[in-house]
């Protein structure tokens, strides 16, 4: 029967469920300097790594987490059948320049900072369905290239808000094939675009977090779970105001038990970092998700998790329109 794997609304369950066989992460200085330094596989020492531009770095951070993914399972770059990578960039231009030098089949996504969590929906139904058998998800984003695109020029000096995310310099990789030995992708649920009306291009969080209650809600209705089902369920990155509001709509939909949650955007910096509200950009839950967060999950210290990525759907052409932010939301569940 068509759709058999579809449970629902919106959520798929894999047949036979991909397996994370190997992952890396790259992460900017500032992010070493975090909790989470030592749980990286790479920590730049400056933000150009090695290019003359901000750009050319982050392509260069995306094509190396790629490499180190398959190379941490003794594969070549030639072993992966498909990468799917995205950014933030204009037309993906990272991932789209990275995928140039690695010379590998490539779809490019974009679902902005939720877009760790759509490669990995996509490559799971890929592989599910029996169109390949090894395949890469990737990520990156650099701060200084996105605060150029969607911001000020760092140079300016532009004052922040206290709502304001930091874009985080990072990049995850993560090797899904169809059998080996890791965590497993059980499910995932695609989100749906909410919008507000939340117009305040330095708040991202407030736009991103009712999309995140939504699709945490349909994730569990679809598959009639309750919260606690999860030993975490993290979304990436409302940071600390867009996670205050998300809290509160986990109550008013009755996610009752509480969840055990957390947000990327929060768990990445220390408070004592000039973040302002936390950290956000494509390599934010990437990082997280290939660093510290799949190490839990192999040590089992964390057996069930549910990564619910956002993305503000954001445009400077539209933002200078009047038009507001429409957020999205994927949820990726992984379980030993």
């Amino acid at each position: 029967m068509p759709g058999f794997k579809k449970k629902g609304s919106q959520t798929v369950v894999f047949e036979k469920a991909p397996v994370i066989t190997s992952w890396a992460s790259i992460v900017g200085p500032k992010e070493g300097e975090g909790p989470w330094g030592q749980e990286f596989d790479s920590v730049l020492g400056d933000y150009m790594f090695g290019e003359d531009s901000w750009e050319k770095a982050e392509k260069k951070m995306l094509r190396e987490a790629v490499k180190l993914s398959l190379d941490k399972r003794n594969l070549q770059v030639d072993d992966a059948e498909i990468i799917l990578a995205g950014d933030l960039l204009n037309q993906t231009v990272s991932s789209n320049y990275a995928a140039r030098e690695l010379a590998r089949p490539f779809l490019g996504l974009y679902g902005a900072c939720s877009t760790m969590a759509e490669a990995l929906l996509v490559g799971s139904m890929l592989i599910d369905g029996n169109f390949f058998s090894r395949l890469v998800s990737a990520t990156c984003s650099h701060h200084y290239a996105a605060s150029r695109q969607y911001r000020f020029p760092t140079e300016q000096g532009t004052q922040p808000t206290p709502s304001t995310q930091w874009t985080a310099t990072a990049a995850g990789a993560v090797v899904l094939e169809w059998a080996g030995v890791g965590p497993r992708i059980t499910a995932g649920t695609i989100g749906k675009v909410i919008d507000m009306g939340q117009s305040d291009a330095a708040d991202m969080g407030s736009a991103m977090a009712p999309a995140a209650a939504d699709t945490l809600k349909t994730h569990l209705n679809d598959l009639e779970r309750l919260p606690d089902y999860y030993d975490l369920i993290v979304t990436g990155d409302l940071a600390r105001v867009g996670m205050a509001i998300a809290e509160q709509l986990f109550i008013r939909d009755g996610l009752l038990p509480k969840p055990n949650y957390s947000d990327c955007g929060v768990l990445l910096y220390d408070e004592k970092q000039d973040v302002d509200a936390g950290g956000c950009g494509c390599g934010c839950s990437a990082a997280m998700l290939c660093g510290p967060l799949l190490k839990k999950m192999q040590k089992g210290e964390i057996n069930k998790m549910l990564l619910v990525a956002t993305g503000a759907l954001m445009s400077p052409t539209m933002a200078f329109q009047g038009e507001s932010i429409p957020g999205i939301a994927h949820a990726i569940a992984i379980e030993n």
